[in-house]
This record gives C-alpha cells, structure tokens and sequence, in this order.
C-alpha cells in the first residue's frame, strides 16, 4: 500500500511538471523560445493572434492604418484558406504574418507528422496572402512539451510566446485592457492581443488607447521582426520565403 501511494504521489508530480513545462514562458527543450526582446531601445511589438476574419479584419486595420502602425498576426491555416482576401490585405497593409497552426488545436501530446503537417499547411497558407519573410510559429494557447519544440528547432523556426497579455481576461473592458498593456509594457515586449472575433469588441476598442499611451510613454511600435532584429536574434535560415 506504501508503495502504491508513493507511485501515485510521483506520478502526481511528474504529470505537475510537465503541465509546468507546457506553459513555461521562460524555457522549453528544444530550439529558441522567444517571450520578450533584450534591447535598450524604447521598442515593442503588437501582435494578434487568431483569424483571420470578415468584418474585424477591415476594421482593425483601419485603426492600425489611421495611426501608422505595423503589427504581427499569428494566423490560422484554417481561417486563412476560409478568408484569403483578408489575409491578404493584412500583408498588403504591410504587417507581418505568422503561423499559428492550421487547426488550433492544443499540440502537447501529439506526433512529429501532425506538427509538420499543421506547420506546412499554414506556410503554404501564408506565402499564398504574400508574407515573404521568416515564418515564426506561435503555439496555440502557448503550449507545447517535446514534439512541438523538437520539429521547430529541426526546421531552425522560432518559438514566439509575448511577456504581456492585457486581454486575457475575455470579460475585461477596454479601459482595463488599454492600461495593462501600457503598464506593464517596457523595452522588448511583445504583447499578445485578441481582435478579430465578434466576442473581442472591448480589445478593439482599447487599440487607439493602447497606442496611443505606449507613444506617450516614449515606445515605438514596430513588427516583430524589427523588434528580434533591434535585439540580435536571427530569424531561422529554413523558415525564410524559399528562392523562387
């Protein structure tokens, strides 16, 4: 019986560990996990995750337009091929787009051919609306354990997670969104936002302020490129738009 408990008591902190090292911000096995930007410069990046969608999609960028920023958006395979004229205008605008899997499902438990297959049908996707450049990868819901990281460093990707998160709150307003993410913003961030679904009014109302407040404390909003390039971290030679 001694025995048995001490079994089950390992197996409990083993299963603990490892829901630990899924959600971990700060390390994962393999490859080059990236949370935030070691740089003196008054840099951050806006990134969306999600979508893209009919209807948010327009009217996002028509705030980002309105106040000259560039953001990132970690997409979905699945919502680009359903909306591919609203993909497209995101890289037209001049934001840079990256992949948040096809499906959106959690990749934890799962095997190397589903990662590479969920990877290549959204690359594809992508270099379809016209981003050209390096294809970093966001996990969904910013889990994943061995696999996961193992097929990105294989394909020499980034990991990109973000330090900030002002709406994860759903049922936050947006005066409390557009103050968290001034707030805890500082040089490097990367803050994650949500925007393209009916049900993510309030963080769209919060973008004007939100850019607004990061500018009136001295930030300049910059894609995530820029920010990765303005802390010396190199892109990945093989997520790179393939020579034609």
């Amino acid at each position: 019986m001694r025995r048995l408990l001490i079994l089950v008591l390992m197996l409990a902190a083993l299963s603990a560990g490892l829901w630990q090292l899924s959600r971990s911000r700060s390390y994962q096995l393999f490859g080059t996990l990236v949370t935030r930007v070691e740089t003196d410069q008054p840099l951050v990046a806006l990134t969306f995750d999600d979508g893209p969608t009919e209807g948010q999609t327009a009217a996002l960028l028509g705030v980002l337009a309105g106040r000259g920023v560039r953001a990132t958006f970690f997409l979905t395979g699945r919502e680009i091929e359903a909306h591919p004229a609203e993909a497209a205008a995101l890289s037209a605008a001049g934001h840079q787009l990256g992949n948040h899997s096809f499906s959106h499902q959690r990749m934890v438990l799962v095997r190397p051919s589903v990662v590479e297959t969920e990877l290549a049908r959204t690359d594809a996707a992508l270099r379809t609306a016209g981003e050209t450049g390096p294809l970093h990868f966001r996990p969904p819901y910013g889990k994943r354990l061995f696999v996961l990281p193992w097929v990105l460093a294989e394909q020499n990707r980034l990991t990109i997670l973000w330090d900030v998160e002002p709406d994860s709150d759903p049922n936050a307003g947006p005066e409390r969104i557009a103050r968290a993410a001034i707030e805890q913003a500082r040089p490097g961030s990367i803050i994650l936002l949500h925007a393209l679904y009916p049900s993510r009014a309030a963080t769209r109302e919060a973008l004007p302020a939100i850019i607004d407040g990061l500018r009136a404390r001295g930030f300049r909003l910059v894609t995530l490129n820029e920010l990765l390039a303005a802390g010396g971290i190199e892109p990945g030679i093989a997520s790179s738009a393939p020579t034609p």
